[in-house]
This record gives structure tokens, C-alpha cells and sequence, in this order.
């Protein structure tokens, strides 16, 4: 298996398959989170525009669009978004991949910590964050909601911090 990290920019051409990407790898939440997932208001113009505005990075297996994730610089981290990997090529480390890549940029920057949000009714999801040494910091409600709708998880960076 031979895993390409990609930069996504204007030559980048494949935002109908990135699209279709992350739709099938986030497939799994419909039904299952609420309120739904936002990947089902993106569109390929969208992704385009997300990759001018953040660090958009494809990952490619034997040649094949297979995973991708977004990464937008705050001021005290790397907030990690739409982290998508078609769900033939779970399992195989390119998640993984894809966390050192932002370790890498976060570092880069010099920013100490990668943030994300996932959902509360992700427990799987919670669960391999935290194998990948991520902890819960915060409970959050999306807009016009009155429960917990996601947790927000952090990982410091060592020499960073």
C-alpha cells in the first residue's frame, strides 16, 4: 500500500470526487446525529473555496482519492475539519496519516495543540481520538439547540505546549 499526501489547491481538479468522499464517508452519521452533518451543504464550489481559505490535504492509496481533511489555523491551535475517509480505506492508518500531517503543519506554524469538535453521539469516534491522544476539553451546543450536540477534543503538541 502506498499512501500520497496531497495539498488541494486550484489545480487540484477533483472537487466532485472529494465531494463524493466525504458524503460516503460521513454517511454512516445520517440519522444518527442531529443536527445533520454539515458535509451535506458542501459543494464542490465550496470545497474549492474551504481549500483557498484553509489547509485542504487529499490522501491518495495506490492513486486513489481516498481520505482528505481540512486544518484552519486559530491563534493558540490547528482546528482539524471534515477528516473523511471512504470507508474501504479505514482501518489502514491514513487517518493516522492525516493527524501527523496536521502535527507537522501545527509545528510548522508553532501552534501547540490540534483542536477538533465531534459529535456526542460519535462514542467510536471519541474513542479513537482519544488512542490518538486526544482529550475531551469542552461540551458544545450547535445553534438552537438546548442539549450537547458535540464534545471538543485537544491534543498539545510536545515541545510546544
Amino acid at each position: 500500500m502506498t499512501i500520497e499526501l496531497r495539498r488541494l489547491d486550484d489545480d487540484f481538479g477533483r472537487y466532485d470526487e472529494l465531494l463524493d468522499l466525504i458524503l460516503r464517508a460521513f454517511a454512516y452519521m445520517d440519522g444518527v446525529i442531529d443536527p445533520p452533518s454539515s458535509a451535506h451543504r458542501l459543494t464542490p464550489h465550496l470545497l474549492r473555496e474551504k481549500a483557498r481559505e484553509e489547509i485542504g490535504i487529499a490522501a491518495f492509496e495506490n492513486g486513489q482519492l481516498s481520505a482528505c481533511a481540512f486544518f484552519r489555523p486559530e491563534p493558540a491551535s490547528l482546528y482539524i475539519g471534515k477528516l473523511a475517509v471512504l470507508p474501504e480505506a479505514q482501518g489502514k492508518g491514513i487517518g493516522w496519516l492525516l493527524l501527523m500531517e496536521a502535527e507537522t503543519i501545527a509545528a510548522t506554524l508553532r501552534l501547540p495543540e490540534l483542536r477538533l469538535e465531534t459529535r456526542i453521539e460519535l462514542v467510536g469516534n471519541h474513542r479513537r481520538f482519544a488512542t490518538w491522544g486526544f482529550r475531551k476539553t469542552a461540551e458544545n451546543s450547535h445553534a438552537d439547540y438546548q442539549r450537547i450536540t458535540s464534545i471538543e477534543m485537544r491534543k498539545a503538541l510536545l515541545g510546544l505546549t
